[in-house]
């Protein structure tokens, strides 16, 4: 039995002749205090941003209560919050008895939205008079699945019949019913997110450049069988080749950020926001921010994701098995892939979309799910590092090696030998 250092502590190594035994994971850490401040700053920008940029939006649409939508959101970023709370509470592991039933309850409420057939600006994807979008539930709901799913089926992801086309069904389930409503950034985001989980928990190779191939041969077929698909296509295309002819959004929002210069003409003062700049508080709100704080405020904003998904991967790479891996940098990918989609879209860069920015989007469905992922996220963080590696993560730390730098922790760290 010899002694090892971790930091500054000593620590005693196990013998190298004893079994190895399960790890014994407990709760006894604080949540991830870099996190926590993060989230801070982000919900406090987010509701300054909403103010200023719906008061207009609002007292037209709500018959002249210019509150409205902010008072909303104040009110569904306290259910989130608190939601967040209790999540952040609740040992990440009960997830493996919980994603059957939840996603159950997903997939109802997916459902329950074809059948009532509310339809709202061209789509049907709200229930209870347009206050719950179920496809913003759909994502963190999926990841949460998929990632029990494929942590019990570790062993058995390189064999097709468990691995691919299990994953397939899942995803064509809730895909389907997100895309007939129609929403199809919601779908292809789900099915993004599905095939980024298969790659890290360990999916064959070569079934994941085969469900590539797939996507992007469905892909192609939707925007053919889709009207919204090629009007958004076409455009983006235009666009790219001379700015003038993109889109009315695009180039209203190219004429916000083009006025906003440096350091922006001041909170509230924006006046694109009132001239016709389409969904201010909502799709549009990366542009007021551009507008009102300029490219430094702009750039700033970018940063607060770039250190979100610096700390979301920090706990996977400490999670203390595959099952808060996947979580981790799943919820962290998602929140941070939507972020991307939403200011490439804002510039130009891709088709229209209308996924939100997360957590400074107006929208209760999209912040009460965001939050829900964060809660999660800090379970994990708090989850104590085991003494004894399971076989689990030898298995998942070799099959990342293999698709990265190797850069993740090694075999002779402590926490794993």
């Amino acid at each position: 039995m010899g002694t090892r250092v971790f930091g500054d502590t000593p620590l005693i190594s196990k013998p190298t002749s004893a079994p190895e035994t399960p790890s014994v994971r407990r709760e006894g850490g604080a949540v991830d205090f870099p996190l926590l401040l993060i989230m801070i700053v982000f919900l406090v920008f987010g509701l300054l941003m909403v103010f200023s940029a719906s008061w207009d939006f609002s007292y037209a649409a709500y018959k002249g209560d210019a509150m409205h939508m902010f008072n909303r959101q104040v009110l569904w970023m306290v259910l989130g919050v608190v939601t967040a709370l209790l999540l952040s509470r609740l040992d990440y592991h009960n997830w493996r008895r919980l994603s059957v039933p939840v996603m159950l309850v997903t997939i109802l409420l997916l459902s329950l939205v074809l059948f009532l057939n509310d339809e709202r600006l061209g789509a049907v994807r709200t229930i209870f008079g347009g206050s719950v979008q179920p496809s913003e539930l759909a994502k963190v709901i999926t990841i949460i699945y998929l990632s029990v799913w494929m942590h019990s089926k570790r062993e058995q992801l390189h064999d097709i019949q468990w691995g691919l086309i299990p994953l397939a069904v899942i995803l064509g389930i809730i895909g389907g019913l997100i895309y007939i409503q129609p929403d199809l950034s919601a779908a292809a985001t789900v099915f993004m997110l599905g095939g980024l989980l298969f790659f890290l928990g360990g999916g064959d190779l070569r079934q994941i450049l085969f469900l590539l191939i797939i996507a992007v041969i469905v892909g192609v077929l939707v925007v053919q069988v889709s009207a919204t698909g090629q009007e958004r296509v076409g455009t983006y295309i235009s666009g790219i080749k001379d700015p003038t002819q993109a889109s009315y959004h695009v180039r209203r929002s190219f004429e916000a950020i083009v006025k906003g210069g440096w350091f922006g003409v001041g909170i509230g003062r924006a006046n694109t926001k009132l001239t016709g700049l389409p969904v201010p508080p909502t799709d549009s709100i990366f542009a007021v921010i551009a507008e009102e704080l300029g490219l430094v405020g702009a750039a700033g904003t970018v940063m607060l994701y770039v250190l979100l998904i610096w700390r979301g991967l920090r706990i996977a790479d400490k999670a203390p098995d595959l099952l808060g891996s996947l979580l981790a940098s799943g919820l962290t990918f998602w929140i941070t892939m939507e972020a991307v989609i939403n200011m490439l879209v804002m510039v130009g860069l891709l088709p229209f979309a209308g996924n939100a920015l997360p957590f400074i989007s107006s929208g209760g469905s999209n912040l009460v799910a965001s939050l829900i992922a964060i809660g999660i996220l800090m379970n994990v963080s708090r989850q104590v590092e085991p003494q004894a590696e399971s076989s689990e993560w030898r298995n998942f730390g070799a099959n990342t090696d293999l698709r990265g730098r190797n850069r993740r922790r090694g075999l002779s760290r402590i926490s794993r030998s």
